[in-house]
């Protein structure tokens, strides 16, 4: 793995500082670091590269940050398959599992071919207006559907499989993927799914009708939803908590599992239940 893209939190001087020691490191390993363009002008980098070509050439990705900045480059490589190394400088930290001080040994291991991965899977969604289709994305950890600051609790007209499942009358409605469960999902009163298993979870937001509970339907469901109510204010998409996309009345939401997964590369010190305590304190008073 000689090609290894580099992505950051850009306005985080901690961040940038893990850049710098990074590119030196990968240099004196006769690697090329590829750093993402917004990156090296914070930094005051002359080499810059494109996203499109970080997404074509690299053979091995590091995130510097925090979940967010993760998710955000897990959708720019769905699809590639190539291994992506988070590195948690932000608070919470579900996905960016591996700390500073492990960074380079970890790294070391990666470069040997020596990885430890875990293969999460994404969700393909595709939007339509009448024949017009507005959206096709995918993404890491969920999918939302809710209502303006002020607008009344919205219709959402839900199927799976082309089986009716229920009309949703709430302030919204979650399709998270396992990995996304820790999530919004979560705070809406979720289940907690292991990551690597192959699920979708529909989670209603403050649901109308109290009986209307949080359900896991199989991977290969695809899950319809159709903006049913009368609105003056707009109800919105909410892609990854990080794209977002204006939804009127007879608007289409099709979920389904995406062909490809993204490959987070692991700890081979920690295990999943071991982060799940930490990150949620449990066991705590």
């Amino acid at each position: 793995m000689k090609q290894v893209a580099i992505f950051a939190k850009v306005h985080d001087p901690r961040c940038q500082g893990v850049a710098s020691e990074l590119i030196a490191w990968l240099e004196e390993r006769n690697c090329v670091p590829l750093v993402e363009a917004h990156l090296a002008r914070h930094m005051g980098c002359a080499n810059g590269v494109s996203e499109e070509e970080m997404r074509d050439t690299a053979q091995l990705v590091v995130v510097l940050g925090g979940d967010g900045t993760l998710i955000s480059v897990a959708r720019l490589f769905s699809g590639r398959q190539v291994p992506i190394l988070g590195v948690n400088l932000g608070s919470l930290g579900f996905l960016t599992e591996i700390t500073v001080e492990e960074l380079y040994p970890v790294l070391e291991r990666c470069l040997e071919g020596n990885l430890r991965l875990s293969e999460r899977m994404m969700l393909e969604v595709v939007v339509t207006r009448g024949d017009t289709e507005l959206t096709h994305c995918h993404v890491l950890n969920d999918v939302v559907i809710n209502k303006g600051a002020l607008a009344r609790i919205i219709e959402l007209e839900t199927t799976v499989d082309r089986y009716n499942l229920t009309t949703f009358k709430a302030d919204g409605l979650i399709i998270s993927t396992p990995t996304g469960s820790t999530g919004y999902s979560m705070s809406a009163g979720g289940p907690i799914v292991h990551p690597v298993m192959c699920c979708i979870v529909i989670t209603p937001i403050c649901p109308h009708t109290l009986t209307n509970r949080p359900i896991v339907i199989p991977d290969q469901a695809v899950v319809r939803i159709v903006v049913k109510s009368s609105f003056d204010e707009m109800v919105y998409l909410t892609l990854d908590g990080q794209v977002g996309v204006e939804l009127q009345e007879g608007d289409t939401v099709e979920v389904r599992r995406a062909a490809k997964t993204t490959a987070l590369v692991t700890s081979r010190d920690k295990d999943y239940f071991s982060i799940l305590r930490t990150k949620l304190k449990w066991g705590e008073r």
